[in-house]
Parts: C-alpha cells; structure tokens; sequence
C-alpha cells in the first residue's frame, strides 16, 4: 500500500497495517460511545504502549481528542511504574521524554493542530494517520506541525540531543483511509446527539 503525504516510495508493511486496524477498533468503540470515531495507538519498541480513543462528548471538554486521551493515560502508567521500580531497587529507566522519543503513532484521522503541536512537543518519532483531516490538520492539511515544530509554543530550537522544543517528525498518510472515512460517515450520517442545539435528527441505531 502505497503512501500519501510522504516518499512515494514509501509503503506501509504488514506491521503497519496491524497497527492501524488496532486504532480503527478504537475508532469504532468510540462510534460505539456516540463520539466522533477517531483512534489511536502509541506503539514503542513493536508494541502497543497505549490505545486511545475520542471522549469529547462524553467529557464535554473538546480537548480530549484519542492523542490526548492516550498521551495522558501513557505519562500516568510510565510515572507509576517509575515510582514503583525506584521503590524496590532505587534505580529509574530513561526519563519519559526519551521513551516519547521511542514512541510511532497510529491514528485514523490525521491529527489537529493541538494533537500535531503536542507530538512535537513529547518528540513523537513518527505519525502514520489514516484520512486527512482538510479542516483542523496540524501535519500538511493546515498547518505542517511535522515539518516546521512548534517553536512558538515551545520557545526555543530543535536540540541536537533530542530535545522536544521545535521537534520535527515524519508523518505519513493514507494507511486505510477509506475505512477511517467511513467511520467518520457513519457518525455524522446518524446525528451527533451531542451537538449543541438544533442540530439535525439523530437516527435510531
């Protein structure tokens, strides 16, 4: 499968494609919750660190999009089990910057502007999403996050040791987007019963 938004050489390997199958579950639980059906999952070392999915609705707070959702869930696992490892034997693993820094993200839509500035913030490795996101995208849509950083925000320049400040990081498009799409079709198509007030008529599942 070849790649959008990135080398046309480039192609997605079987690895790839599981991961995103594993963000579309997501994307389809959270349909399943009535919120717009976007998921993800961080995958460090060839594993799943952590899935996540949309709960806007459900917390009324727009800001809790599938990135954020898993973002914050990751740091509160990895500074538990920081706690706990330095408890028991006094020593403590690469600092959390660092294991962002080990970290690709799976996502079926690509991620906004605030998810986009957050990534280069953490210094996210990579970013494969699946549709673009032609309104709020922060990685080409709209704004290319992915290529310029985010500098304002993180008020200095990219640091040759890693840093996160202005980080830049590859994202590629197109893995599974048409399933991505339909997701998203199917839950404007049935009514968002969430929308504030008058919004179209919810259709019965």
């Amino acid at each position: 499968m070849a790649a959008e938004n990135g080398s046309s050489s480039t192609t997605f390997s079987e690895m790839d494609e599981y991961f995103m199958r594993q963000a579309l579950l997501e994307a389809q639980i959270a349909l399943e919750r009535e919120e717009v059906p976007v998921g993800c999952v961080f995958v460090r070392r060839g594993e799943i660190v952590m899935p996540g999915s949309n709960r806007t609705n459900e917390s009324r707070n727009g800001t809790r999009h599938a990135e954020m959702e898993a973002i914050d869930a990751m740091l509160d696992m990895w500074r538990f089990q920081d706690e706990t490892h330095e408890s028991s034997c006094g020593c403590r693993e690469d600092d959390i910057s660092a294991r962002f820094r080990e970290c690709d993200l799976y996502v079926t839509c690509e991620p906004c502007i605030m998810c986009g500035a957050a990534l280069s913030l953490l210094g996210i490795r990579m970013v494969y999403y699946g549709c673009a996101n032609p309104r709020f995208g922060g990685c080409g849509s709209v704004l290319s996050l992915h290529t310029d950083g985010c500098l304002p925000c993180g008020g200095g320049e990219d640091e040759d040791d890693g840093g996160s400040l202005g980080h830049t990081y590859e994202s590629v498009g197109g893995l599974f987007a048409a399933e991505a799409i339909d997701l998203l079709k199917d839950f404007y198509e049935q009514g968002n019963p969430n929308a504030p007030k008058p919004h179209r008529a919810v259709k019965s599942r």
